[in-house]
Formats: structure tokens, C-alpha cells, sequence
């Protein structure tokens, strides 16, 4: 083997590893440059069935026309049969004979690139949902993959962080007389602001507003025919007064 030839191996297997190590480290390149190479494919694929189809359209119309060029023979045959133009009615029938072959080839011709067409749309459609189910599997794989390396990188962090907590003592200490201060600072302004409310009046607008909760329900319930259930039945919880519809009746 020649110098040339085990330098130009030598250097097509560096750029091998080159390249192996740009895919290992971009996964997301590689999976878009797939991509695109199936839609290129896709693209010619789809060419080709546009030209099958323009056939088989082509061939749709050459079947009408003939069609209808065989029903005007057809009349021309049996008029100049009944004048007796039976040279010129034999003539017709000759090509009328010479049209149905034609119809029945190029109506064969079209069953044949119909079903051509749709087993080859089919395939396409397959070969879609397969490359897209391929890429779900390979994100989710990547996502995977990213979660990993993203765990397998902090607990190297955490490894390489050796620390007590004793050795963080003069701040932990700080940090503590600051929340004390500002607890007592929070705590004796909660006191004044409880010592200046009116318990009672604040307990008197609750049962209020307990009340007209329950009357508006069961109101609401009375609307739709709904039948509210005694105060027994409920057990209502200690100290709350319910009230229904028999007692909106009694103070109406």
C-alpha cells in the first residue's frame, strides 16, 4: 500500500471520529438533518404520484371523449343503415369497432394506474406515520437521555462541594438574629391589631353572613324543586343556625 493511500485512510478515519463526536454531542442535528432528508424524499415521492394521477386524469378524458364519439357512430350507423348508405354505414362500423378497442385498453389502462396510484399513496401514508412515530420515540429517548445527564451533572457538583454546616457558623448566626428580630417586630404588631378588633362584632357579622349563605341556597334550591332537607337530617355543626325556606316563610 502506497504513502498517499494510508495517509488518505488514515485521515478519512480521523474525520470519522470527527464527525461521530459533532452527532454523539448534537442529537437534535442529526435528528433534523433526517428530517430533512425524508422530506427531499417525500417531495419526489409525491412528484411521482402528481404525474400518476395527471395520467390516470388524462385517461378519464380520453374515455369520455371516445365515449361519446361512439354513441355519434353509433347513430351515423343506423341512419345511413335505414337510407341505405350501407358503404358508408359499413365504413363507420369499422371504426366504430376500431374506437371500442381503444376504450376498452385505455379503460384497462386506467384500472391498471388507479390501483397503481392508490397502493403507492398508501405506502407514502405509511411511510409518514412511521418516520413521525420514530421521531416521538427518539425525543422522548433524548428527553430521557437530557434528564440523566442533567442528575448525573449536579450530583458530580454536589460530590465536589465538601462542606459542614458548622463552617458557615458566624452567618447561620446572623441570619438567626434577623428572623428573631423581625418575628418579635411582627408578632407584637398582630397583638395591637387583635386587641383593637371588636370580637364580637366580628363574630356577630360571621353568624350573619352565615345566614344569609344558607338562606340564599335555599332559596335557590326552592327554585328548582329541589327539596331541602330538615335541620336534624343535616346536622348542622354546633353554634351555626341554619336557615330554609320555612324559616324565610315565618319572618316574611
Amino acid at each position: 500500500m502506497g504513502f498517499f493511500s494510508r495517509v488518505g485512510r488514515l485521515f478519512r478515519g480521523f474525520f470519522g471520529l470527527f464527525i461521530r463526536g459533532v452527532e454523539e454531542r448534537n442529537p437534535e442535528a442529526l435528528m433534523e438533518a433526517a428530517r430533512q432528508e425524508f422530506r427531499d424524499r417525500m417531495v419526489h415521492f409525491n412528484q411521482a404520484l402528481a404525474q400518476m394521477a395527471g395520467i390516470a386524469e388524462r385517461l378519464k378524458n380520453q374515455i369520455r371523449m371516445k365515449t361519446t364519439r361512439a354513441q355519434d357512430l353509433e347513430r351515423r350507423i343506423l341512419a345511413n343503415n335505414s337510407a341505405g348508405n350501407l358503404e358508408l354505414a359499413g365504413s363507420l362500423a369499422r371504426e366504430l369497432a376500431d374506437l371500442k378497442a381503444d376504450l376498452t385498453t385505455d379503460t384497462q389502462e386506467l384500472a391498471e394506474t388507479e390501483e397503481a396510484y392508490q397502493v403507492n399513496l398508501r405506502q407514502a401514508k405509511v411511510a409518514q406515520k412511521e418516520f413521525e412515530d420514530k421521531v416521538s420515540r427518539l425525543e422522548r429517548q433524548l428527553s430521557q437521555v437530557k434528564v440523566k445527564e442533567a442528575q448525573a451533572e449536579a450530583a458530580a457538583g454536589l460530590s465536589n462541594v465538601a462542606f459542614k454546616v458548622g463552617d458557615l457558623g458566624d452567618t447561620m448566626k446572623s441570619v438567626e438574629d434577623i428572623l428573631s428580630k423581625r418575628y418579635e417586630q411582627s408578632a407584637g404588631k398582630a397583638r395591637l391589631a387583635k386587641d383593637m378588633v371588636d370580637v364580637s362584632q366580628v363574630q356577630e357579622k360571621e353568624t350573619e353572613r352565615r345566614a344569609l349563605e344558607q338562606a340564599a341556597l335555599a332559596d335557590f334550591l326552592a327554585s328548582k324543586g329541589v327539596q331541602v332537607a330538615s335541620s336534624q337530617e343535616q346536622s348542622p355543626a354546633a353554634g351555626t343556625k341554619q336557615i330554609g325556606p320555612a324559616q324565610q316563610a315565618g319572618q316574611g
